[in-house]
């Protein structure tokens, strides 16, 4: 059996061809494992627009805005108003892990944790009137409590409808404000 004797050049392709093959292959399977270069959005929500992206945006520049002349010191900082409200948020979602490694970051910027605190309180009052399906509501909440943690909830949704009557009964006449008493009269001057 005679041997055929290559070209060099030959050889030389064909070594090249063979390390460009297994380049090809390694790199197409190691692409399929890293998923596409974008990663989908996970929420469900359709994909917003630029002009939507760009109202968000300056949306979330304004409350940064808002809370930096509304609260004194180091709590109306960027960072501490971002990393407080998104502790807030986890804290409410029973997320206590995360919130506290938030927390960790939160103190380590110099924030003041009694805010957090404050802020929390707040949001525990305004309970009744966050919607669990709507994100923005709990949002707005948070934000309206790291401005201001003394707010209060509207007195409207304080106050109870008026009682349903049994049967046919006329319904209780309204109670009418019991007068003011009256200034004692000032003793004479002598």
């Amino acid at each position: 059996m005679r041997r055929r004797v290559l070209d060099p050049r030959v050889a030389v392709l064909r070594r090249f061809a063979a390390a460009g093959l297994a380049l090809l292959i390694g790199s197409a399977g190691a692409f399929a494992q890293s998923g596409s270069p974008t990663p989908q959005d996970q929420s469900g929500k359709p994909p917003a627009n630029a002009a939507d992206v760009n109202k968000d945006n300056q949306r979330k520049a304004d409350e940064f805005v808002e809370a930096a002349q509304a609260i004194n010191g180091p709590g109306g900082n960027p960072e501490c108003v971002w990393l407080g409200r998104r502790v807030v948020r986890l804290m409410w979602r029973d997320d206590l892990d995360t919130a506290f490694r938030h927390l960790d970051l939160y103190d380590r910027f110099g924030c003041p944790g009694g805010h957090v605190q404050a802020a929390f309180r707040c949001l525990t009052r305004f309970g009744g009137q966050i919607d669990p399906k709507v994100a923005e509501t709990l949002d707005s909440r948070i934000h309206v409590c790291w401005i201001n943690p003394g707010a209060q909830p509207q007195a409207a949704a304080a106050a109870s409808p008026a009682p349903a009557t049994a049967g046919n009964a006329p319904p209780a006449p309204a109670a009418s404000p019991s007068p003011a008493p009256s200034a004692s009269p000032a003793p004479p001057a002598k």
